[in-house]
């Protein structure tokens, strides 16, 4: 399948948790960013190649501060997540609204920032998934300068690589290494389909030991 008929896939048929476990059954335990990148929208499912942009915090504003931010918004390609790296920064809101508007239109899925956001209203009713540790209404000029792109960053505690596969929901982001996708995502389904299973003699009255010794999930 292609990628968009896979991130479709997953958005509906996939969750963080299970995607977190496969990752640990293939020994890549270090795969979620840290707990406090959440939607800004509860309901928000979000899953595509990473596109990585790495900010970082200035105390000046440059001649031209929208410069690289630009150049790299308007490279984005369809079904890429934008990983807007800020260091965890606490004065620099990288992302909003246009810059939202502006990553949709190219095909973007949504993005992850690991920092702070704006104009979270209007990222709502463009309903393009965004995930930040909190909002603060300032300007990233004088605050923030987008330096570089399409390179590794750290982003929530995690090595992010361009072209590695985010996932993202309610419970976390989960970052799935480019080599492994494919193999993730036949596990993954395996394994919910597992636990469907596990969940239905739950509620016909089965015990927990019966049904983990005959599925082996929990």
């Amino acid at each position: 399948m292609n990628d968009q008929q896979l991130f479709e896939q997953m958005e509906s048929l996939l969750y963080a948790a299970v995607i977190s476990d496969t990752l640990d059954e293939l020994g890549y335990r270090n795969q979620v960013m840290r707990e406090n990148i959440n939607p800004i929208v509860n309901d928000w499912v979000v899953a595509g190649r990473a596109k990585t942009i790495l900010s970082v915090d200035v105390h000046y504003v440059p001649e031209d501060p929208y410069a690289k931010e630009i150049e790299a918004v308007d490279s984005v390609k369809p079904n890429e997540v934008v990983i807007g790296c800020t260091n965890e920064s606490k004065q620099n809101g990288l992302w909003g609204e246009l810059l939202s508007t502006a990553s949709k239109m190219r095909g973007a899925r949504g993005a992850i920032v690991d920092g702070l956001i704006r104009d979270t209203k209007k990222i709502e009713e463009l309903d393009f998934p965004v995930f930040a540790t909190g909002t603060k209404p300032v300007d990233s000029q004088g605050r923030g300068l987008v330096i570089d792109y399409d390179i590794p960053v750290l982003c929530g505690g995690v090595m992010v690589h361009p072209g590695d596969v985010i996932f993202g929901d309610r419970d976390g982001v989960v970052v799935i290494p480019q080599a492994l996708v494919d193999d993730v995502f036949k596990r993954a389904m395996d394994k919910v389909t597992r636990e469907n299973h596990t969940r239905d003699e739950l509620l016909e009255g089965r015990t927990l030991r019966e049904v983990y010794d005959k599925y082996g999930v929990l």
